[in-house]
């Protein structure tokens, strides 16, 4: 066995006479049997025939038998795990002689551990303040706001106005017309030139104006593009927000008073800040396992990763509405470029290391695991359990579930056991919630 770099390595390997010559016998009987050739009846041709003219018909059945069953016994005889394909090159086969071939492969990388318990990492159990609290509960009663009309006058900053809207041009195509719709004068998700130019209107009047819009605007029809249109006001509206008072906390759910709605709504901001802190307490887990861990990665396993990020990438870009098949994507250059391999190396590096751990330390995924999130996704989806368990195990799916919760176990476990330090409170613990 030749070692060459990295993971990758080399065997010659000789398969000897006898046994080329069984297979070659196996060969040209097979051969033989479905032959026909004239003036001999099937399955009676002589071998010396079949051996002239399916030569190179039993030479790549030959081959094709041997190669791959010798290979496999040289690589258990080396008690080598190879990954990927192997690269079979420099074979010699002529009768009468060994049949002599050479493998390039790659093999999963010796690891050798470093002590995983107790790595330092920054933590700090999140806080919740009452101004957290009040900022949530104003969010509540903003969605529980109700619009009264208002009599007519001008229409002010601030104010909701209920407008008919229509394009005369500018979209370079179909245009935009709306009946009715609500926007608020001033405010930041209101472009600047609708609130410029209704200003001022009263209902029943309208006005013609142009809008530009952002490249970045959420519609693609419109990024990028000056619009005119024609709004007409219909009426003027006003938030009314619901008092703050016991009565408000029941109807938004099993609370007997204002007092039980703070706490509950305390005991979800601080759930969500210390899943939060815990997330990045583990990401920088993983990456001082990675800097701990000196090995080298299979070229097959980065190039697989390499793809897998871009593809994600891609179905992201799908899902906003990007049309990918009018990108041109060369993945020789994609699989190339330093910085994507760099990540990819890294990221497989992780889920190596993540996976010696659980293996050390007997973390896997119980059924009982699994079978909750599929029921999970079953209720979310609309499905009968049964049913998606089945689609689950015949696409994978079930497969990749296990492999997340264990992954997650494993996450979990090498937090409980990590050095906590003292951290900054982070912007999103000091934000208002």
């Amino acid at each position: 066995m030749a070692f060459l770099e990295g993971c990758k390595h080399a065997l010659e390997v000789s398969v000897p006479v006898a046994e080329v010559e069984a297979e070659t016998g196996r060969a040209i009987e097979s051969i033989q049997k479905r032959a026909r050739l004239p003036g001999f009846r099937p399955g009676k041709a002589p071998v010396s025939i079949i051996r002239g003219q399916f030569a190179t018909e039993i030479r790549k059945q030959v081959v094709e038998a041997l190669v791959p069953r010798f290979f496999d016994k040289e690589l258990k005889q080396e008690e080598l795990r190879m990954v990927g394909d192997p690269t079979i090159t420099d074979i010699h086969f002529h009768e009468g002689e060994p049949l002599h071939f050479k493998a390039e492969f790659e093999v999963a990388p010796e690891i050798e551990m470093k002590e995983y318990r107790g790595l330092t990492v920054a933590y700090s159990e999140p806080s919740v303040a009452e101004t957290d609290i009040d900022g949530r509960i104003e969010q509540l009663r903003e969605q529980k706001a109700n619009f009264a009309n208002v009599d007519p006058r001008p229409l002010e900053n601030g104010d909701y106005a209920v407008i008919s809207l229509e394009s005369t041009g500018g979209t370079g195509g179909e245009p935009v017309k709306q009946e009715e719709m609500t926007l608020q004068l001033g405010d930041t998700g209101t472009l600047p030139e609708f609130s410029e130019n209704l200003a001022g209107l009263t209902p029943g009047e309208g006005k013609s104006f142009d809008v530009t819009y952002p490249e970045n605007y959420v519609s693609e029809k419109l990024a990028g593009k000056t619009v005119s249109f024609r709004a007409s006001v219909k009426g003027i509206r006003r938030k009314e927000l619901p008092d703050l008072n016991d009565e408000f906390a029941q109807d938004l759910g099993d609370f007997r008073d204002l007092g039980e709605l703070r706490e509950a709504i305390r005991k979800s901001i601080y759930a969500e800040r210390e899943h939060e802190n815990q997330r990045r307490a583990k990401n920088s887990l993983v990456e001082s396992l990675v800097d701990l861990h000196e090995f080298p990665v299979p070229e097959v396993f980065i190039e697989h990763q390499v793809r897998n990020r871009v593809e994600q990438t891609l179905q992201g870009m799908v899902a906003q509405g990007v049309d990918v098949s009018k990108l041109s994507l060369d993945w020789s250059k994609v699989l190339k470029d330093e910085q994507e391999r760099g990540r990819a190396v890294r990221e497989v590096k992780a889920s190596l290391l993540l996976s010696k751990v659980s293996e050390r330390e007997s973390i896997h995924a119980m059924r009982d695991e699994v079978d909750r999130e599929v029921d999970r996704l079953a209720r979310q989806q609309r499905e009968p359990v049964a049913a998606l368990k089945i689609r689950f195990e015949k696409d994978g799916t079930l497969g990749r579930i296990a492999s997340h919760i264990q992954t997650e176990k494993t996450l979990n476990f090498l937090f409980e056991h990590a050095t906590k330090t003292a951290e900054e409170p982070s912007a999103a613990s000091a934000e208002t919630a």
